[in-house]
């Protein structure tokens, strides 16, 4: 049986999130309905991990088993399911990997980006790919609070609580936490070694909340140092994030 590895991209308006559930209007099932069809049979794919609704890709990884006695190759594999996925989701690259590869569990590392379009009017091809903020915020204050997320942190403050009821471990390293702004746009790129549920849009909301002046950077570090004291309650909208990459 051989291991396909997949790299997608995708447009998270048209669904509810990457993870399959009743409704089959999620990233999974459309990739899992695309491949049993080429199959002729049940494929079940596995994904680096979960994106919420409206949330966008421009590398997810995810993998499936092909079923025993396929012929095609990866190349095939990613030809026959673009013909067969909605344009919203493409393939963009497919190899074989051994049986030990996982795309969740032997990730190290994934990196996303968050964008916040400040101009005073919402173009509508930005309608659900930006968090439209046309109020004033400084961008230097926004870098400040970004950079407290560096290193190891207990980040449960930052953790929507789970609807499994689940409790993960909270800890978590944040490698990379820079600000970019150009053109009416400022950038949020974050990259650590896992996130907890809806932690990256938690950690930009707070930041954005800093750098309003609405609550200062003590505030900030007082989350993170005391993660019991309370939840972060301002989560960016799902339709400015986008993960960017997945490291292996």
């Amino acid at each position: 049986m051989s291991r396909i590895r997949l790299t997608l991209a995708y447009d998270g308006a048209p669904f509810e999130g990457w993870q399959s559930q009743p409704g089959d209007n999620t990233v999974q099932d459309v990739l899992e309905a695309a491949a049993a069809e080429v199959a002729g049979g049940e494929v079940r794919v596995s994904g680096s991990g979960r994106t919420d609704t409206g949330v966008h890709a421009l590398g997810q990884v995810a993998h499936f088993d092909a079923p025993e006695g396929s012929k095609m190759d990866a190349g095939a594999w990613m030809r026959a399911l673009n013909t067969k996925l909605p344009a919203a989701v493409r393939v963009l690259a497919a190899s074989g990997v051994g049986a030990d590869f996982h795309s969740r569990f032997s990730a190290v590392g994934k990196t996303y980006r968050y964008e916040i379009d400040t101009a005073p009017v919402l173009h509508p091809l930005r309608v659900g790919r930006a968090w439209h903020h046309p109020k004033p915020f400084e961008v230097g204050v926004l870098r400040a609070a970004c950079e407290l997320y560096l290193g190891e942190h207990d980040f449960a403050a930052f953790a929507a609580n789970r609807r499994d009821g689940k409790e993960p471990d909270t800890v978590r390293t944040i490698t990379r936490a820079e600000v970019e702004a150009a053109g009416g746009t400022v950038s949020v790129i974050i990259t650590g070694n896992g996130f907890l549920y809806k932690m990256v849009r938690l950690l930009v909301g707070g930041a954005v909340r800093v750098a309003e002046g609405r609550e200062g950077l003590g505030w900030l570090r007082g989350k993170l140092e005391d993660p019991g004291a309370g939840k972060c309650q301002y989560c960016a909208p799902g339709g400015g994030l986008y993960l960017v990459e997945v490291e292996y």
